[in-house]
């Protein structure tokens, strides 16, 4: 079956096609702090607990080729709610926990491994949030208990107005518990483009775009570089030295554990903004590069141990991730393009150069400059082919004779 134009089909159709147009979401996870007394501590653990032994049961006692949900329930629903006491609600989250495990397992080629006591999905069944004292209600394995909220500004203002209908409940390494509640926003209508926005990744700028701005990446390679060397002073003497001395380096261990991806989230949330509001105040959309698979390709080459771990480190996908739910909510247009050459080829006169670090060279039109910024430019120009319709320079204009089309300026 074809697709067809909006414009070809019927009045009723065509409203209902509007109508799903307009009612676009994106969903949003605001990751919120609970604050439980002791004993409703001790129900969070014992229903975690009684969860995952049944998400362990039903894939210990299922064939592996079974991943149908309503066929694990009509097998297996009454034995697992009389053998983990769960209720109903909580039995069918554990049998989809199951279900998607395996999917997700067979799609990469996995084993599904064990189901730790750390999470549980909730649905509007067994989870509201009271908007009016800032507290979420939870059923849990001896009954429904009111968790209170511990918010920051920026999860109060997007939790106001708002009926979140679905959320997660966690318990983080540190032991600290959480609700993660999703919100649907939904989408504004996309603006149109008059230009493009080149985007260049990398690790020496984790951004460079084509009007010049850049972010410069030693400060993250530095606090990797001092975290590893600090890591591995504290291990070494975590395993040799006195008691004493073994506790502490554990305990610092521990206080440092999430410093690098904290620091790296904050800075790639703070570049994607940037990038999205820039783009928001011209108009302009978004091209990125398409760095899919880069890590198993730069991994085949011979490298040193220290390469390969800041290679590995590169939150590149991260940013992409970001960019791309912040441009949606400000109606920014965003084009992944493919990254093969953008590096060596001249924006200029689009023959291959040479790139010897942070210089690029062209060999044929002389041009010599910041490589992120030549690579940058070449995003720009690809980004332009597909959001442009006449492209940068690839066209011709029309002079409006019947001869046909005038030679390009």
């Amino acid at each position: 079956m074809g697709w067809a134009s909006p414009n070809s089909l019927c009045p009723s159709t065509r409203r209902k096609h509007a109508d799903r147009l307009t009612a676009m979401e994106q969903v949003l996870t605001l990751v919120c702090q609970l604050q439980p007394t002791n004993d409703e501590a001790w129900h969070i653990d014992a229903t975690l607990q009684a969860f995952a032994e049944a998400c362990t049961y039903i894939h210990a006692t299922m064939p592996l080729r079974i991943v149908n949900v309503m066929r694990m329930q009509a097998m297996l629903y009454y034995d697992v709610r009389g053998r983990f006491g769960l209720s109903s609600n909580l039995a069918q989250q554990a049998f989809r926990r199951v279900s998607g495990s395996r999917k997700s397992a067979q799609a990469h080629g996995h084993e599904v491994k064990a189901f730790e006591p750390t999470s549980i999905q909730y649905d509007q069944r067994i989870f509201s949030f009271i908007a009016r004292d800032w507290h979420v209600s939870l059923t849990l394995l001896h009954g429904r208990v009111h968790l209170a909220l511990r918010l920051g500004n920026y999860q109060r203002g997007k939790l106001k107005g708002h009926q979140p209908t679905s959320a997660q409940l966690c318990q983080h390494a540190a032991g600290s518990y959480a609700i993660h509640i999703q919100v649907k926003e939904p989408l504004p209508p996309p603006q149109t483009p008059t230009e493009v926005l080149g985007v260049d990744l990398g690790r020496t700028d984790i951004a460079h775009t084509s009007d010049g701005a850049h972010w410069d990446g030693g400060a993250i390679r530095r606090c990797r570089d001092h975290y590893v060397r600090m890591r591995a002073g504290l291990q070494r003497k975590a395993s040799k030295g006195t008691r004493s001395t073994r506790r502490r380096c554990r305990q610092l261990l521990d206080r440092l554990s999430g410093h690098e991806r904290r620091l790296q989230r904050h800075t790639n949330h703070v570049i994607a903004k940037t990038l999205v509001e820039t783009a928001q105040a011209k108009p302009s959309a978004l091209a990125l590069e398409d760095l899919t698979g880069i890590r198993q390709r730069i991994n085949q080459q011979p490298r040193g141990t220290t390469e390969r771990r800041r290679g590995n480190s590169w939150a590149f996908f991260q940013l992409r991730q970001f960019v791309t739910y912040k441009a949606a909510l400000a109606g920014v247009a965003l084009y992944l393009v493919p990254a093969a050459y953008t590096s060596q080829m001249c924006h200029r006169c689009l023959h291959l150069g040479s790139r010897q670090g942070k210089r690029f060279a062209c060999d044929h039109c002389g041009y010599t400059g910041d490589a992120d910024c030549n690579a940058a430019q070449n995003i720009k120009i690809l980004g332009e082919q597909v959001s442009l319709p006449r492209g940068p320079w690839v066209h011709s204009f029309w002079s409006g004779e019947p001869s046909g089309l005038l030679e390009s300026p």
